[in-house]
């Protein structure tokens, strides 16, 4: 989606549709301007009918005289005290979707003046709903349903004056690398698993290199001369040998210790010989919804330039069974020498996330940040609104928290307490890879513990916000992207720990 950034000039607009986003029940919002004014004529018939009020997440169409701009798009934001840019957000979503339904291919969005808010805020708030409104996966189906409904590819966002109009265009700009960061990762975990496998997903992000990124890819033997354990053992069920995938943003000072991103590549999930059920498992292409919002991030702070040095490390392979398959009762060594023993093949994740964090030790971080489709049980508990937040630094806890509260990438804290490190202790290793159906996002963030460096640190468990089958606003049906805003956001509001 190409956007641009202009005054609004109604007599000079050409597009398809123009949208209006406008608060609930506030006849004044129309004398903002006198090209507000105009656009409020052409639309006056719907304006005085009543039945559109402006209210939250609701829109209707005016038509016109005017040859080049036969729509007018109105939506509600609802009321301006109680406006967020989250509301903005799914207003862009909702405007873009009821364009795309008029199969409009070029469209103009007034941006509304909201107290309490930046012209770059609003804009990158409405872009990335605009953005992501539309995304779909569709890239298999040959003939699309309805005969593919086209979206809008040109969009122009339209600033009342010229002060608007300038910060208008830094919003834009981040909202557009933002989304773009989003819309790759939700590419690759919605991708089949025959299309994305260790390799190939350690192929996609070598491309990054085309901004600036340095990628180095580890081999199957590279990893076994390391001594990464829990990756090996995962990928020794299925012929797919597994990738380790180290991308580095040098946007900070020469020395600056860097924030280390950590995710979960587990291209596909059967669980291994504790196998999953049936129904459902063709899901688990998406088990890599962690490494794909590392990549997703990484790729637009580079396109952000921002100025921090940022690593992602991404722990790649399939988990299947077969007759060379890691066994519930089998001993682990990993990286940092510790071991786990097996309790159930399909507690898989924690396993390679932990040889993971401990290669992020060699970075001398400021913090390390892992990101994991990881455990059912935090689904159960925060379904498809929130990710788990957990780790050993209240301060680190809390930004991320900020930002998820900025972003709407939201996030819950749960404790660490050692009482839970009872459910993990085993009797043949040093810790055991599950400790049960009870707390089971808190200990698995607890084995993980075990295995990090001298940093800080924080998981966050992305099971439910990850991937979801029931589409609202701008999140999409299956792979989310979610983190990918979240991560952005907290490195862009950095400050050193």
């Amino acid at each position: 989606m190409n956007f641009t950034v202009q005054q609004l000039q109604a007599e000079k607009i050409t597009a398809d549709a123009v949208v209006v986003l406008v608060p609930q029940s506030e006849e004044s919002f129309w004398d903002g301007s006198a090209e507000l004014k105009k656009l409020a004529e052409a639309a006056g018939p719907l304006l005085t009918s009543g039945d559109f009020t402006g209210a939250r997440d609701t829109s209707a169409v005016a038509y016109t005289s005017w040859k080049k701009l036969p729509r007018i798009i109105l939506v509600g934001y609802g009321e301006t005290g109680q406006v967020s840019l989250e509301k903005l957000r799914r207003a862009g979503a909702l405007a873009i979707q009821r364009a795309a339904g008029l199969k409009c291919k070029t469209l103009a969005v007034v941006q509304p003046t909201i107290a309490g808010f930046t012209p770059a805020e609003l804009a990158q708030a409405i872009s990335e709903g605009l953005a992501l409104g539309v995304y779909s996966y569709d890239k298999h189906i040959s003939q699309k349903p309805n005969g593919g409904s086209p979206s809008p590819d040109k969009v122009t966002l339209l600033g009342l004056d010229a002060d608007q109009v300038k910060g208008m265009k830094v919003g834009v700009a981040t909202g557009k690398a933002v989304s773009d960061g989003v819309i790759l990762a939700r590419d690759l975990a919605n991708a089949p698993s025959n299309e994305i496998d260790p390799q190939t997903l350690a192929a996609r992000a070598k491309e990054l290199s085309s901004v600036g990124i340095k990628v180095t890819v580890l081999s199957k033997a590279q990893i076994q001369k390391l001594g990464m354990g829990g990756l090996l053992a995962v990928s020794q069920g299925g012929p797919m040998p597994p990738s380790f995938i180290i991308m580095e943003w040098h946007g900070g000072a020469r020395g600056e210790q860097p924030i280390v991103f950590v995710g979960k590549g587990v291209t596909f999930d059967s669980g291994g010989i504790s196998i999953k059920p049936g129904a459902g498992m063709a899901d688990m292409k998406l088990d890599m919804g962690g490494a794909a919002a590392v990549i997703g991030a990484i790729q637009s702070i580079a396109t952000l330039k921002l100025k921090r040095n940022v690593i992602g490390l991404v722990a790649a392979t399939e988990n299947m069974p077969s007759g060379t398959a890691f066994k519930p009762g089998d001993v682990i060594k990993h990286l940092n020498g510790k071991t786990s023993e097996i309790d159930n093949t399909d507690a898989e994740g924690r396993l390679i996330l932990a040889d993971a964090l401990t290669y992020a030790d060699r970075y001398k971080p400021q913090a390390v940040i892992d990101l994991a489709t990881l455990t059912g049980a935090c689904l159960v508990a925060l379904g498809n609104v929130a990710s788990g937040l957990m780790g050993n630094n209240p301060e680190l806890n809390n930004r991320i928290r900020q930002a998820g509260d900025r972003t709407y990438d939201r996030v819950v804290e749960l404790p660490l307490w050692e009482e839970y490190e009872e459910l993990i202790k085993s009797d043949v290793a040093d810790v055991k890879n599950s400790g049960g159906r009870g707390a089971g996002t808190i200990t698995a963030a607890l084995f993980l513990k075990t295995f990090i460096g001298n940093y800080p640190w924080a998981h966050i468990d992305i099971a439910g916000t990850g991937m979801t089958s029931r589409p609202s606003g701008y999140i999409n049906k299956g792979g989310t992207g979610a983190g990918v805003r979240l991560l952005v956001d907290l490195v862009q509001n950095w400050s050193n720990l």
